[in-house]
């Protein structure tokens, strides 16, 4: 039996639960979990803000733990190794994305929190081509969150080829815009932050950024009339996107990888003019979050976070949910 914390309802008090995970698969480990961070996207999973989910809901997708089994057809793993798991559980392995290395974008991908019980848990089980050894030098306590925000801000750059000569701009500095700033200045890029609140300028400044703009006034972001190679905006939240893409430079793209749910207002002639792009992308494959890793490793590139022991895990939903956590907050067992 593995014990578990669960939601039952929507925002309701997360509780103590024990599941039958049944025989472990032959493509399957088991992972003791040491580490978890609580994501956004969980609180969203755990409130039922993307739909209709089965409950007992067990979140929990930032995973960092040690191999505790593995499955008789596992030789890339071995009891005892640390890793981590994120977003995905598993792949199918056989549609066209899987098979041209683009695993993140399978459609038949298992989550590890939506049908499947996630590292709210002492244990969690996942397809090992999912579970990803972590070098030696990670900091393991804030590492969790390197598999799912980490990973999504570090995604782009390697999926648009930004170069350390383009000019880059990071809409929002929070739980993934921290991250953003941090990747960019290691990757050689002149950084902007662009933020609502004056009290981030500065700490912005000291995670990378070279330069600030405030993302609240329309004439200083007016004044930046296109000098940015790339945007990324990492906010979930309704902004004048037609002000920000004049920011662009010719062939700029405006990236998405924050979950704004209003439709995007924008009209095709500041797009059509300069031949600028939009577009989006969720977390990265497994070869991208090694990828991440080591480049984080090299470039000592870590989250920000506050950390809550597993039995206070109902205090750090509500530190999350309450939008103040600064930045991530990670379970320690």
């Amino acid at each position: 039996m593995i014990k578990a914390y669960a939601a039952f309802e929507p925002k309701g008090e997360l509780k103590t639960f024990e599941y039958d995970p049944g025989n472990l698969a032959s493509n399957e480990v088991e992972i003791d979990v040491l580490y978890c961070g609580v994501c956004h996207s969980d609180v969203s999973v755990i409130d039922r803000e993307w739909g209709a989910m089965p409950y007992p809901v067990v979140a929990g997708h930032e995973v960092v733990g040690k191999v505790a089994m593995v499955g008789s057809g596992v030789s890339d793993l071995a009891v005892g190794q640390v890793v981590g798991l994120g977003w995905h559980a598993g792949y199918c392995g056989t549609c066209h994305a899987c098979q041209t290395g683009d695993k993140n974008l399978c459609s038949h991908a298992t989550s590890t929190i939506m049908g499947h019980h996630g590292g709210f848990a002492e244990q969690v089980r996942a397809k090992a081509d999912s579970v990803i050894p972590i070098p030696d030098g990670i900091d393991l306590e804030s590492a969790g969150p390197l598999f799912c925000g980490g990973v999504t801000v570090f995604n782009p750059l390697v999926q648009f080829d930004i170069k350390p000569t383009d000019k880059v701009a990071v809409i929002g500095i929070g739980g993934l815009g921290h991250m953003a700033l941090q990747f960019l200045n290691a990757w050689g890029c002149e950084v902007t932050a662009f933020t609502s609140s004056e009290a981030k300028r500065d700490e912005a400044l000291r995670m990378g950024a070279h330069d600030t703009l405030n993302s609240r006034d329309a004439d200083e972001i007016s004044g930046a009339a296109g000098r940015f190679d790339f945007i990324i905006s990492t906010v979930n939240v309704k902004l004048d996107w037609n002000l920000y893409i004049s920011t662009l430079k010719a062939k700029g793209r405006l990236h998405f990888v924050g979950a704004t749910l209003e439709p995007l207002d924008i009209g095709v002639f500041g797009l059509i003019g300069g031949q600028r792009s939009i577009s989006g992308s969720p977390v990265g494959s497994p070869t991208t979050i090694s990828q991440m890793l080591d480049f984080a490793n090299l470039h000592n590139i870590k989250p920000v976070i506050e950390t809550y022991d597993f039995a206070d895990i109902n205090q750090a939903i509500e530190r999350v949910r309450s939008g103040q956590a600064h930045y991530r907050v990670v379970l320690v067992r």
